[in-house]
């Protein structure tokens, strides 16, 4: 029974609470009954995979991911990382491994799905809610020869095994639940959040979740820290010389134990860590269990919250593969919403709301009228055709310090100048351009 304390300024909080927190542990944790059968199904798995991949190339098989590093916590689905390490005198590495994967999944009936990405890979669907997911890699012999970010999978799951110490393992899965009930865990460009190595290497390097909450907060808003857990660099500063710049935009700065020229939080934005820090203080000032569940946000919840406003809800749909791309793109639809309703409206509350998996997501909006007309500036009167496009595209027009001007009525109601502008010339195009083929808007 693993009991989690909460050092407070006078002394060790209330045991009640604390044996509270270590029920959350509890039920978080997989019995060792579920993982020994999910564990014999994945070994299963990987011995027929590494057979079959060895009678066509040079390669072998390794499981990584969490239940290489045995931090596997209570999910409504399993994710197997399996990594193919392909001979480094091979190409198209996606293609190869694609071949013996679909004779695998056929020998074994079950279905295959491709996924596209940097190098694409394979996700194939295991008994019950079991998935394995089958990555091609490079098999090198030192990080620096990696072509791509996944050939490092194999150093880093042997960093965090030689590490991660069974009270860590604990910490570390009070922090993931921690994250994922905030919408804060995952690298994916629709989160932007702590990656799983990211998150590994932070409860390694502060030892306790508590820690590693009560340091963060710390920062300064626009600040940034630098966290060297096998202090490659002398001074902290030398690592704005050798990490790519891209890579240093984020708040945090962790030096990546494997490679030192890598940032392995290169994608957590100030936005998501803003949103961490603001509500590991609510959580420090006041620990409690709920802060470990996932609240369900959806329009019914908004209506009775005590918010003054018109409530949008607003369901987008794309064409684009589910996952990180469908989510990126719905994302990105979402803040050019609210950059055009920005203009016109106050945004008192904003929730994007996907689940990672098929091509639908909610996007929550509440807004006040801030306007009721606005001008629109136009092209110069000197683009004679492009006025006159502007002028048929409008009603009310005038000129104005030598451009064409319109006089746009907002009106009362946003969803009703959101809808004109989704049916307008400029929306068609956008959400043509950005992948969104449908947005409803529901009650």
């Amino acid at each position: 029974f693993f009991v989690f304390f909460f050092q407070a300024e006078d002394g060790i909080r209330d045991a009640q609470e604390s044996r509270g927190l270590g029920d959350v542990y509890k039920r978080q944790s997989v019995d060792h009954k579920e993982f020994r059968k999910l564990k014999t199904e994945v070994n299963k798995f990987v011995r027929i995979l590494d057979e079959a991949i060895k009678k066509e190339y040079e390669a072998d098989v390794f499981l990584g991911g969490s239940f290489a590093k045995r931090t596997l916590t209570k999910s409504e689905r399993y994710d197997a990382d399996i990594f193919v390490r392909f001979d480094w005198k091979y190409e198209n590495l996606s293609d190869k491994l694609e071949k013996v994967v679909i004779v695998v999944a056929k020998r074994l009936n079950l279905k295959v799905k491709k996924i596209h990405g940097s190098r694409d890979y394979f996700r194939v669907f295991g008994e019950g809610n079991l998935v394995f997911e089958i990555i091609p890699v490079v098999k090198i012999k030192k990080v620096n020869e990696a072509r791509n970010v996944t050939d490092l999978s194999y150093f880093h799951v042997r960093y965090v095994r030689r590490k991660l110490n069974e009270k860590m393992r604990r910490e570390l899965a009070l922090a993931k639940r921690f994250l994922k009930a905030h919408s804060l865990y995952g690298a994916e460009s629709y989160i932007q959040g702590f990656s799983g190595y990211g998150l590994e290497c932070l409860i390694i390097y502060y030892k306790s979740f508590e820690k590693m909450l009560k340091e963060l907060v710390k920062v300064p808003r626009g600040g940034r820290i630098v966290i060297d857990i096998e202090k490659h660099y002398k001074k902290k500063n030398e690592v704005f010389f050798e990490i790519n710049e891209s890579k240093l935009a984020s708040p945090i700065i962790l030096v990546d134990p494997t490679w030192k020229e890598r940032n392995v939080l290169a994608s957590l934005s100030t936005e998501s860590f803003e949103k961490f820090q603001d509500v590991a203080r609510k959580f420090l000032r006041n620990p409690s269990q709920k802060y470990f569940y996932k609240e369900i946000v959806d329009s019914q919840k908004i209506k009775k919250e005590t918010y003054e406003g018109e409530l949008l809800n607003i369901k987008l749909k794309t064409d684009r593969q589910e996952g990180d791309i469908a989510g990126t793109k719905m994302k990105k639809f979402s803040r050019l919403i609210e950059r055009i309703l920005g203009q016109y409206f106050l945004i008192v509350r904003n929730e994007f709301v996907y689940s990672g998996e098929g091509n639908f997501a909610h996007h929550y909006l509440i807004v006040k009228n801030r306007k009721k007309e606005i001008v629109k500036i136009g092209p110069p009167l000197g683009r004679i055709a492009d006025v006159k496009r502007f002028e048929d595209s409008h009603k009310k027009t005038m000129y104005k310090e030598g451009y064409v001007c319109a006089k746009l009525d907002i009106g009362k109601s946003a969803k009703e100048f959101l809808k004109k502008w989704a049916n307008s010339k400029e929306g068609i195009l956008k959400m043509k351009d950005m992948g969104i083929i449908e947005m409803n808007f529901e009650e």
